[in-house]
């Protein structure tokens, strides 16, 4: 029977040897959570080599994503709430009959800002065309404040596109998200955004086909600026 040799001493790695392998594979796979991990499942991005390489935008939208689908679960546990009802005892029989009066309703119909809004409307107007190779992103946002309105319509030619429509404010929170609407393999939209607050408010489109496709943004309404920010 054959019994291989043990390694001599010297034929083992040094102690330095193997902490200088440790302290780069540690180096190799902080760097990848750094510019690859981070940004593509969280949108967090310090080095900007995430978005160079269109990961960014990814994790973007799963924690946009993931942050609606939590505030339409917490939507839901509030409609299952029952609202207490005012119990009225009943008059004795000795007692002379009283009239009770129903109580007001509580419900407000929620506030509609598209009258008032539709007059401002009329203010500037903008063309924007992007032009989307596959697999490519882009963000037009307009600043705007809060209850402004502006009427839109954007058409895909090429082919249809994903879009999220949402709205950033000033010094926004980590992970927040805001949606107007959002779809898949899209030709176009078109409609009415009223901000709900001050800040930037816009469309994100991704072409998902394999073809380039170019997108033409019509904008007319109140708003200060319009700028491609991806």
């Amino acid at each position: 029977m054959y019994n291989t040799d043990l390694p001599k001493r010297a034929d083992l790695p040094s102690t330095a040897r193997l902490l200088r392998s440790t302290a780069l594979a540690a180096l190799i796979a902080g760097s990848l959570l750094v510019t690859t991990v981070l940004p593509a499942e969280y949108g967090i991005d310090p080095t900007g080599i995430g978005r160079a390489l269109g990961l960014t935008p990814m994790g973007e939208i799963k924690m946009s994503l993931a942050a609606e689908a939590r505030a339409e679960e917490q939507a839901a546990i509030r409609t299952t709430q029952v609202e207490p009802v005012a119990v009225v005892p009943a008059a004795s029989a000795e007692a002379p009959s009283l009239t009770v009066p129903a109580p007001a309703s509580t419900m407000v119909a929620a506030p509609t800002h598209a009258p008032i809004a539709s007059e401002r409307a009329a203010g500037r107007q903008d063309t924007m065309t992007v032009t989307l190779k596959p697999g490519q992103g882009a963000e037009v946002k307009l600043t705007m404040n809060k209850d402004s309105l502006v009427r839109y319509q954007w058409t895909s030619a090429g082919g249809g596109v994903n879009f999220d429509t949402h709205g950033d404010p000033f010094d926004a929170p980590k992970n927040f998200y805001h949606g107007y609407g959002k779809g898949r393999n899209q030709p176009g939209d078109k409609g009415e955004l009223v901000a709900a607050f001050d800040g930037k408010h816009g469309w994100f489109w991704r072409n998902r086909t394999g073809s380039e496709v170019t997108v033409t943004l019509k904008t007319e309404g109140d708003y200060a600026k319009i700028e491609r920010v991806l």
